[in-house]
């Protein structure tokens, strides 16, 4: 098993396929794109399924969500979640889209195996879409939603980051919308993982104003912690249920205490928090012809090391060098 210091063990392993993405949110990384990865530093589609093997058959993984920058722009996506689905234990899969390639994938990667997706949408209005993501895709978006929901990715969750000044009063209209269409809302705090180091805590969106504004049209009622778990996101009841809304509060109300994640990059380093600016080489030990033995103990000892919180309520916490779309959410 993947356990650490403080007992948390790790059963929730999170993939990202790639750094590149077809949209530049502003909270995310600059409008000129970053400097992508070179495509030998990636790891190959025989490589991430190898170690999604490794972490299910021998370290514990339960769960695997396939991440990126963008994973629909993987070539290989659907090939890859067959795969894995075909993996003994057979972990649950999801994936974490901005869905405007989804209207197209949906269906084929329903029949892969994929369980369910996250959905990223933070406005119901496209020309503040235009604004944050500095692309004209508000429509493709829902379009993805609606065929993931057609296609079972159920339940489909859709996960909104509240900006000032541009769709901080938005939250009662979301969750109206989600309820309507059956989708799952949850609400993420802005976090600082932009490439430009422009996030500032004292103006950022917080759970507290996210909770405020919805109360504002509905009546939530806590969902409580037996049925969090290790999850993220402190849920509520809408108007009695059955629907529900989440808020994940990394910043204001932080869940390390809690956490059974382990990260691997697109080129395959292994990573033990959001926030962690150390990493861990797997790549290098998968291409010198290490036995999966090896392998798992590089794993299980990085894992060891994972410090207690990620630290953002420090003076001194410094920001991970590398932007959330090279990580992965």
């Amino acid at each position: 098993m993947l356990i650490d210091t403080y007992g948390r063990v790790a059963t929730d392993l999170r993939v990202s396929l790639t750094d590149r993405c077809n949209l530049r949110c502003t909270y995310c990384m600059p409008e000129e794109g970053l400097q992508w990865l070179a495509k030998p530093d990636l790891l190959t589609d025989d490589e991430i399924v190898r170690l999604i093997d490794i972490a299910v058959r021998t370290l514990g993984v339960t769960e695997v969500r396939f991440t990126g920058g963008e994973p629909l722009l993987r070539p290989g996506l659907v090939g890859i979640v067959e795969r894995v689905a075909a993996l003994a234990p057979r972990p649950q899969m999801s994936l974490t889209t901005n869905g405007i390639g989804l209207r197209r994938t949906a269906p084929a990667l329903k029949a892969a195996g994929l369980d369910r997706v996250n959905v990223s949408l933070d406005t119901l209005r496209p020309d503040v879409f235009k604004t944050l993501t500095r692309r004209d895709r508000h429509k493709d978006v829902l379009e993805g939603l609606e065929a993931a929901r057609d296609a079972g990715l159920t339940p489909v969750k859709v996960n909104s980051v509240l900006m000032p000044g541009l769709n901080e009063n938005e939250a009662p209209d979301l969750l109206a919308w989600a309820v309507e269409h059956d989708y799952e809302l949850r609400f993420i705090e802005q976090m600082p993982l932009d490439a430009q180091h422009g996030w500032k805590r004292d103006g950022m969106v917080t759970a507290g104003d996210i909770l405020t504004s919805l109360r504002t049209r509905f009546e939530l009622t806590p969902e409580g912690q037996d049925e969090r778990g290790s999850a993220p996101a402190e849920r509520w009841l809408v108007d009695g249920g059955p629907h529900r809304v989440g808020v994940i509060a990394s910043v204001t109300r932080p869940f390390c205490s809690a956490c059974d994640r382990t990260r691997l990059t697109a080129d395959g380093q292994v990573r033990t928090c959001l926030f962690a600016r150390e990493e861990t080489d797997l790549r290098a030990a998968l291409r010198s012809g290490a036995p999966d033995e090896e392998i798992a103990r590089i794993w299980r000892l990085a894992m060891w090391g994972k410090k207690a919180g990620a630290g953002l309520d420090d003076p001194s916490f410094v920001q991970p060098d590398r932007p959330m779309s090279a990580i992965g959410g």
